[in-house]
């Protein structure tokens, strides 16, 4: 009760802060209920909604070519996702510099329905010279802010702007057991002021237990002597809960990851798995590798907050720099974004 008068429901949600005694918890200031109200049925109708229209996530893959990028993508989401030309008369050639390809696919599980577009990086680390050869990248990157913050401007602009925002850059690392490259340390630096950068230790299975563990210190002080923030970073923790979670993530980063698209009989269970003469290593076996952890973070734990983080922090951190450049924006259904400057020459 509040000013000693019977309260109805609309009375208390309506309380003022003069009528809120001063002791009290304003975090519970009108969640008294008199009845079941069905708040929690938003979860189902979002729930609903989400498997009418699905959604869409889109990963990049960046790493030097022999590191099973697509072997790794198509271990994530148990598909052919990402597939190699073969056949007697292919022959694999590096190309000269960085071409970028995308293949999307809409994959269905349990009613829900996802479309992922997965982007490949032929010939990145693969030169003599690598100088530059995160641009084509970053370019892709910025490209795709500037297709959707185009699509947003427009006065009659799409009930749903698609999207191809890329939500999450893994980088492979080679298992060298050493240091982090220069090249490595120049990609991360850069991309990661622009997307989320999850690295990964790939074909972790070359390098021993003690390797491993040795060669991710060396990766953590060299990413921390550099100021270079990879997902999750510590700045976007939104509570304690969610601080306590990602910091056993960054713990583990980089994850040590092998992939594999085969299946093995182990004690009479059918596996994924790659054999080697010592046996069977299981990539879903937390025992023999960390795949089960980047998994989880791409797909079954992290993946709305890696969009989220896109939208709110990488997209919003570029459009705000595309609308500081011009001081006149103007619409044009051709040139989509025009500057002061190029409306002036356009007269």
């Amino acid at each position: 009760k509040l000013l000693g008068m019977p309260q109805t429901p609309r009375q208390i949600l309506r309380a003022s802060p003069e009528e809120t005694p001063r002791d009290a918890n304003p975090a519970n200031v009108g969640l008294e209920l008199f009845g079941y109200v069905g708040i929690e049925a938003v979860l189902d109708q979002m729930r609903i909604k989400t498997m009418k229209t699905g959604f869409e996530f889109n990963l990049m893959v960046v790493g030097q070519s022999g590191l099973g990028k697509s072997t790794m993508v198509n271990t994530l989401f148990k598909s052919k996702v990402s597939q190699k030309p073969t056949g007697p008369d292919y022959e694999e050639r590096i190309p000269k510099t960085v071409q970028l390809q995308s293949v999307t696919h809409v994959i269905e599980e349990k009613g829900v329905k996802m479309k992922l577009t997965v982007t490949d990086t032929p010939g990145f680390g693969d030169q003599i010279n690598n100088e530059n050869c995160w641009d084509p990248i970053i370019k892709y990157i910025n490209e795709q802010y500037e297709k959707y913050l185009r699509e947003e401007i427009l006065i009659s602009r799409k009930r749903k702007i698609p999207d191809t925002r890329v939500h999450s850059c893994v980088y492979f690392v080679p298992p060298t057991g050493h240091w982090l490259r220069p090249l490595d340390l120049e990609f991360m630096r850069r991309l990661s002021k622009i997307v989320n950068v999850v690295p990964v230790i790939a074909k972790a299975d070359t390098l021993t237990l003690e390797e491993r563990a040795e060669f991710k210190k060396r990766i953590q002080k060299d990413l921390k002597a550099h100021g270079i923030s990879v997902y999750p970073q510590e700045d976007f923790d939104d509570n304690s809960d969610d601080r306590i979670l990602n910091n056993k993530i960054r713990d583990k980063i980089p994850f040590a990851v092998v992939g594999a698209d085969k299946e093995h009989q182990v004690n009479g269970k059918r596996v994924l798995g790659r054999k080697t003469k010592w046996g069977i290593i299981e990539v879903e076996n937390p025992a023999h590798c960390e795949f089960p952890l980047l998994r989880d973070l791409l797909i079954r734990s992290h993946l709305q907050d890696l969009k989220d983080i896109t939208h709110n922090v990488h997209y919003e951190s570029y459009r705000v720099q595309r609308l500081n450049e011009s001081n006149l924006l103007v619409l044009s259904p051709i040139n989509g974004l025009l500057g002061k400057d190029e409306v002036e020459s356009n007269l």
